[in-house]
């Protein structure tokens, strides 16, 4: 939660989080399937209750420099942003487990706090976003990917999803060109280096998911100043 109250006070267009579910069917924020890497605890989510999770302090390296950091929840997420106009990226992690049920807990979280014009909904498990889709056909989606996808616009297309969220490495510009010839909206990750940030302007990629949001920003505004927008 410090991550995501630090981007809010930078002015961030927008946040990605990826979501599990617990063993007790709860919605929790964590970048990977086992706690063993970001908290002080080992073991998959999906094996742990939201108290235990709880109990972990998921500061990951910065163990001790800013007090003890909880694993939060969907919920205790969107009560911090339900009043902010900001885009959050949902991911459903579900490319190694495919945790039944978190697909339509998401969509009715996402109901309750009316927030269904303010997110975007993507997963690397292709068929996931394909099942939300059926049900919540209102909401924004994307595709994420680290591989190379042939005909990628024609793919995207096919599937009715209008974003594509590809690994930084994999944008050529002939594969940006591609996207947006089929009308896409291309969101790329993870990243953190300036000439990236640069780089990627320079293509007219749409979204850059980082690590680094003060520094995106500013090289995102002498971009657009040296073009005198």
């Amino acid at each position: 939660m410090l991550a995501f109250e630090k981007a809010i006070e930078l002015g961030v267009d927008g946040i990605e989080l990826d979501v599990h579910l617990s063993k007790d069917g709860e919605l929790v924020i964590i970048h990977d399937e086992k706690v063993d890497r970001t908290c002080n605890g080992t073991g998959k989510v999906k094996d742990m209750t939201l108290a235990e999770l709880k109990t972990l302090d998921a500061s990951a390296g910065f163990a001790g420099q800013f007090g003890v950091n909880r694993i939060p929840t969907l919920r205790e997420y969107m009560e911090l942003v339900k009043n902010l106009p900001l885009i959050t990226n949902i991911e459903l992690k579900t490319n190694i487990f495919e945790y039944d049920g978190l697909i339509e807990k998401v969509y009715a979280l996402i109901r309750e706090y009316h927030y269904e014009d303010r997110v975007i909904i993507s997963s690397f498990n292709h068929y996931s976003i394909i099942k939300m889709m059926k049900i919540a056909p209102e909401l924004k989606y994307g595709l994420l990917s680290e591989s190379w996808i042939v005909d990628t616009g024609e793919y995207c297309n096919r599937l009715g999803v209008p974003c594509y969220h590809p690994l930084r490495g994999n944008l050529t510009p002939e594969l940006v060109k591609d996207m947006k010839d089929h009308g896409l909206e291309i969101n790329t990750f993870t990243v953190n280096e300036e000439e990236e940030v640069r780089r990627f302007y320079a293509l007219g990629i749409d979204g850059i998911i980082g690590n680094y949001p003060d520094m995106t920003k500013r090289v995102l505004a002498e971009c657009a100043a040296a073009e005198g927008k």
